[in-house]
C-alpha cells in the first residue's frame, strides 16, 4: 500500500505532523508501536479504576495555534486549571504560590518583603524575554553559517527584534542562555525556598544541578506556557494527558489520516539515498513518498537503518548527541489524601503542584548523588493530585498521585535499575512522608518508572523525557545536529518531527507542526 507520508510514532508530535499533512490533502498513516496512542503523553488504567498520566502529567506548553487550527476543544480537549505550587519546609513553614498574583505577593512577603517587591519586577522581565523567544518556537531555525537568502533574512529579522528589546532585557536574555538557574535567581531574590522551587524548573529533563550553567534557559523554556491566553499558567487535561494526544488524533482522523496502533516499525527502507517506506515488525512493507520520524535521533538513525547509509560526520554528531536521562516517575493509587504537617487537611494547597524543594542546598545535594551514579535518596519531587480537579480518574473517594522525580541517573554505579527499582520507589515515598507522614498508610498501589523503564516502554533513549537535553549546544540551529535543524535529514524524503528537533521537549506539539509546515512550504 502506498502513502504520501508515513509517520513513525504516535506521540503527540507525530500525531500533530500527521494532522497538518492530512489537512493539506496528503494521504498519511501513523504507525505506533504500543497498543495505546500518545507516546509519553498518554493516559493508562494502570490499576483497576485508577487512570494515570503515566509520564507527562501537566499541560501548559501546548501551542495555542495548534489548539485553534486543529480545533482541539471540539475533539475533546478540556484543560482544567492547576492552582499554583505548594512547597512544604522541614521547619514547619511552607511557601504557597497561587495563580492569584496578589495572594502570591502576600505569601512571599511572609518570607521577605524585598522578595515580594522583586517578584513583580522578575515577572515583568521574564514576560518581556518570553515574548521575544516565543515566536522562535514556530520558526524553522535558520542556519547562521548559510549564505542562502532565506536564512540571512531570518537571522536579520531575529537580530532586529533583539536590538529592539530594552538594553536590560537584552542583557538578561544573554544571562538566561549562559547562567545557572540559581545564579540568575540570586539577582532577584533572597528567600532560599523561593529560589529552590523556582530553580527546579531549570533542571527538568537535564542531567544538571540548579547551580549548573545553562539551566537558566530551561527555566525560561518552562516559563513560556499559557492556557487560554493566560500567560505562565499550567493545568490538567480532563481525562489525563493522554486526552491531548487523543484530541490531536481525532483531528488527524477527521482530516483523513490513518492511525495504526500495535504496529512497530522494524526498519526504514532506504534506496539510493532516499527513504521509500518502512518495514513493519510483522514483515509488512509500506511505501511512501515521505517518511517522518517522531522518534529520537538514536532510534531513527542508528536503529531503524544501517548507519552506513548516512554521512560519517552526521553519524558522529548523532553519536555525540546527549540524552543523559535523569528522572523517574512514581505513580500512586491512594485511599485518601496526603496530610502535610506544615498545613494539615485537604485544603486548596493540594489542588496545585506540591514541590519537595525546600532549599537550594537540598536540590544540589540531590544532584551530587546522581553525579556519582546513585539515585537521590532525598530527591526533588514534583507531584500533583489530578483527581481533586478531575474525579473521573479514580474510584469515588480515592485518588491518584503523580510524582515526577529527580535525580535518577540512567547509568547506575552499582547494580541495575531492575534491582534498584523498588528502592527508588521507597526513597520517593519516604521523602514525601517526611512532610506528609500518613502517605505510606494510604497507598493502595504503586507504579515505579525508572529511566530504563522509560527507554524500554516509551522509546525514550536513556530515559530522557525531552528526547535529548535542552542544553545550549543542543538548541535552535544545533538541534539535533549542526546543519540539520530544519527537520530534514541527509537522506532525501526522510524528515524528523519529534522533541529532538527545535524547539525541544514538553507537551508542546511545535516540532510536529513545524516539520509539517516545512514539508508543505508553509513555514516562515
Amino acid at each position: 500500500m502506498r502513502y504520501d507520508a508515513i509517520v513513525i510514532g504516535g506521540g503527540h508530535n507525530g500525531l500533530t505532523a500527521a494532522a497538518y499533512l492530512a489537512r493539506a490533502g496528503r494521504r498519511v498513516v501513523v504507525l505506533e508501536r504500543r497498543p495505546v496512542l500518545g507516546g509519553a503523553a498518554v493516559t493508562e488504567e494502570v490499576f483497576p479504576g485508577f487512570h494515570f498520566s503515566v509520564c507527562s502529567y501537566v499541560v501548559s506548553l501546548l501551542r495555542p495555534e495548534i489548539i485553534v487550527e486543529l480545533d482541539l476543544p471540539r475533539h475533546g480537549l478540556a484543560v482544567l486549571p492547576l492552582d499554583g505550587t505548594f512547597t512544604p519546609m522541614p521547619s514547619g513553614n511552607y511557601l504557597w504560590r497561587v495563580n492569584d498574583h496578589a495572594k502570591t505577593r502576600r505569601e512571599i512577603g511572609r518570607h521577605s518583603k524585598l522578595d515580594a517587591e522583586a517578584y513583580d519586577e522578575y515577572g515583568k522581565a521574564m514576560v518581556e524575554i518570553a515574548r521575544f523567544v516565543k515566536p522562535l518556537l514556530s520558526l524553522t531555525p535558520p542556519d547562521p553559517l548559510s549564505r542562502r537568502p532565506r536564512d540571512l533574512v531570518q537571522l536579520l529579522s531575529i537580530a532586529r527584534r533583539f536590538r529592539a528589546l530594552p538594553s536590560t532585557a537584552r542583557h538578561q536574555l544573554l544571562q538566561l542562555m549562559t547562567m545557572s538557574a540559581v545564579d540568575f535567581l540570586d539577582q532577584w531574590f533572597e528567600t532560599d525556598v523561593l529560589k529552590a522551587t523556582m530553580a527546579a524548573s531549570g533542571i527538568i529533563g537535564t542531567f544538571l544541578g540548579v547551580r549548573s550553567p545553562g539551566t537558566a534557559y530551561v527555566l525560561l523554556h518552562h516559563y513560556m506556557g499559557e492556557i487560554d491566553g493566560s500567560f505562565r499558567s499550567w493545568g490538567f487535561s480532563r481525562g489525563g494527558t493522554g486526552a491531548i494526544s487523543l484530541a490531536i488524533a481525532a483531528a488527524a482522523r477527521e482530516a483523513g489520516a490513518e492511525i495504526r496502533t500495535a504496529a512497530p516499525v522494524a526498519s526504514i527502507r532506504i534506496r539510493g539515498g532516499r527513504a521509500t517506506g518502512v518495514v513493519l515488525a510483522n514483515g509488512d512493507e509500506l511505501d511512501a513518498s515521505l517518511v517522518l520520524s517522531s522518534l529520537d535521533p538514536r532510534l531513527t538513525f542508528l536503529k531503524l537503518m544501517d548507519a552506513r547509509e548516512l554521512p560519517g560526520e552526521f553519524v558522529e554528531d548523532i553519536e555525540r548527541y546527549k540524552f543523559r536521562g535523569s528522572s523517574g516517575k512514581v505513580n500512586l493509587a491512594l485511599d485518601g489524601l496526603p496530610d502535610f504537617t506544615c498545613l494539615p487537611g485537604a485544603g486548596r494547597h493540594l489542588r496545585g503542584a506540591v514541590s519537595i524543594s525546600p532549599s537550594v542546598e537540598y536540590m544540589e545535594r540531590a544532584y551530587d548523588q546522581a553525579k556519582y551514579g546513585e539515585f537521590s535518596r532525598r530527591p526533588y519531587v514534583d507531584m500533583v493530585i489530578p483527581t481533586l480537579t478531575d474525579p473521573s480518574l479514580a474510584p469515588p473517594g480515592q485518588h491518584v498521585l503523580s510524582c515526577f522525580v529527580q535525580y535518577a541517573p540512567y547509568s547506575l554505579a552499582d547494580g541495575t535499575w531492575d534491582e534498584q527499582r523498588e528502592a527508588f520507589g521507597d526513597a520517593v515515598v519516604n521523602t514525601i512522608a517526611e512532610h506528609a507522614p500518613n502517605l505510606p498508610r494510604i497507598i493502595r498501589h504503586r507504579q515505579v518508572l525508572t529511566p530504563l523503564d522509560l527507554e524500554r516502554e516509551f522509546g525514550l533513549s536513556e530515559g530522557n523525557i525531552f528526547q535529548g537535553e535542552l542544553t545550549l549546544e543542543q538548541l535552535f540551529f544545533l538541534r539535533p545536529a549542526p546543519g540539520w535543524a530544519k527537520y530534514e535529514t541527509p537522506l532525501r524524503n526522510l524528515w524528523m518531527c519529534g522533541s529532538a528537533t527545535h524547539p525541544g521537549g514538553g507537551v508542546m506539539g511545535a516540532p510536529g507542526r513545524n516539520a509539517a509546515r516545512r514539508i508543505l512550504g508553509q513555514d516562515r
